[in-house]
């Protein structure tokens, strides 16, 4: 009879003890990933240590502030773990805390000063016994990975290397590497029954709705909510382009050098909307639910963005402008100017509410496979550096950092969306002028 190999059987690459820690916004089935990671390596043997809050607690130690178990970390069990893949939330915690924000070009890696928040997470892990280490986040995330897995590779032979792996994290669903990502569908049918409601709020008054969703470099969770949701329109950072596209002159505010910087032609933009609605009019529909993503606030004019803060990671703080609120405006009295009649338009911003959303079947099954991954690739497979990525029937497959990261800016490629995919397409297809 033949025996039945268990995972501490097929685990070919020794270590004790590995850190699994999540930075960055919610998504739904991350504790989906957390789980399935943590009770394969359980199974194997090996002790699982959960990093509270991202990268925030370990930036803060040093020799004389000790990583506390309980306030900055936990071991996880058996126990921990009941029930827990499809709970909502994080069951770490998380945080935008960036340890790798002063390195922006591999020169930087050789500077003590920009790489001593690296130094000290790398000291903090090793402080608690630390030998492997998954990272669960989005692109930002996906650069301190790597950026800690290049501080290591310049380290002396006699400190040893913690092998990194990342899974990819993002409502957005904009990372290269990865057709798919967990939560992403989950966050496109909460946003797409909100659009569904104030669709029906748009009928009983004869209105328009425009939803602002979440989605800052690429157009994914409009595009998905708004076909799933029936809205008349959505717009998103790939529709910057032609009539869409105009550009300004603005000045580096370090060396003072004018630069061309291409913007959004906000005017163009709210005529192609006031174009659909009264196209909308024609087929006797007085109401609708235009869709725009976030990210097109980074296209708005530099006169616009001032004074608007930014995160640890460089990004505007989108939500500030409120871009449903203020196109809803602008909609409004182009309509009034072309039509010389009033139609109510309302501002809504829309994005929270999906990232800790119940996790949909799919988006359990993805990150579930995606945390067993993490484990195959450092147990199994010896990885270091990979992003854990999954094609065809959850097929796992990894995918090297190098191919998704810019060699000289050390930023990572964002995957927008095709033009000329079926997808994109399909959007176009279904919008209200399709043949105007």
């Amino acid at each position: 009879m033949t025996a039945i190999r268990t995972l501490a059987d097929r685990v070919k690459h020794r270590f004790g003890r590995v850190a699994i820690l999540f930075s960055g916004g919610p998504a739904p089935a991350a504790n989906a990933v957390i789980s399935t990671a943590a009770v394969s390596f359980l199974r194997a043997g090996i002790d699982v240590i959960g990093i509270r809050n991202g990268y925030s607690r370990l930036m803060k130690y040093d020799e004389d502030n000790p990583l506390r178990e309980g306030r900055d970390y936990i071991n996880i069990s058996h126990a921990t773990l009941q029930r827990t893949r499809n709970k909502r939330g994080v069951l770490l915690g998380t945080a935008r805390a960036n340890p790798g924000k002063a390195i922006s070009n591999v020169s930087h890696l050789d500077d003590p000063d920009r790489v001593g928040p690296m130094k000290t997470v790398y000291r903090a892990l090793r402080s608690i016994g630390v030998e492997a280490l998954i990272s669960i986040g989005g692109d930002d995330t996906l650069k301190s990975a790597n950026k800690f897995k290049m501080y290591q590779d310049r380290l002396s032979s006699d400190l040893p290397a913690i092998p990194v792996v990342h899974v990819p994290k993002t409502i957005d669903n904009d990372y290269a590497g990865i057709d798919f990502t967990f939560g992403y569908f989950t966050a496109v049918e909460t946003l797409a029954e909100e659009i569904r409601n104030v669709l029906a709020d748009a009928e009983s008054d004869n209105s328009y709705f425009v939803v602002e969703t979440m989605g800052r470099s690429a157009g994914w969770l409009s595009y998905g909510a708004a076909i799933a949701g029936e809205a008349s329109l959505v717009m998103s950072v790939e529709d910057v382009i032609g009539e869409n596209l105009t550009e300004e002159v603005v000045s580096d505010p370090e060396t003072g050098e004018e630069r061309i910087r291409p913007i959004m032609n906000v005017d163009a933009v709210v005529k192609r909307i006031v174009r659909m609605m009264r196209a909308r009019e024609q087929q006797n529909k007085e109401y609708g639910v235009i869709v725009l993503a976030e990210g097109l606030a980074e296209y708005l004019p530099a006169a616009s963005l001032e004074g608007v803060p930014r995160d640890a990671h460089g990004h505007i703080a989108v939500a500030d402008l409120d871009l449903g609120k203020t196109f809803a405006r602008l909609v409004q009295a182009e309509y009034e100017e072309q039509t010389g009649t009033e139609r109510r338009v309302k501002g809504l911003q829309l994005g929270y509410e999906a990232r800790c959303a119940q996790p949909s079947a799919f988006d359990v099954m993805l990150g579930s496979q995606l945390g067993v991954g993490a484990y195959r690739a450092l147990a199994e497979e010896g990885k270091n550096g990979v992003l854990v990525s999954i094609k065809g029937q959850l097929d796992l497959h990894y995918v090297n950092f190098d191919e998704l990261i810019d060699p000289a800016t050390l930023v990572t490629v964002v995957r927008f969306i095709d033009p000329d995919s079926d997808f994109y397409q399909l959007a176009r297809f279904l919008e209200s002028d399709v043949n105007l």
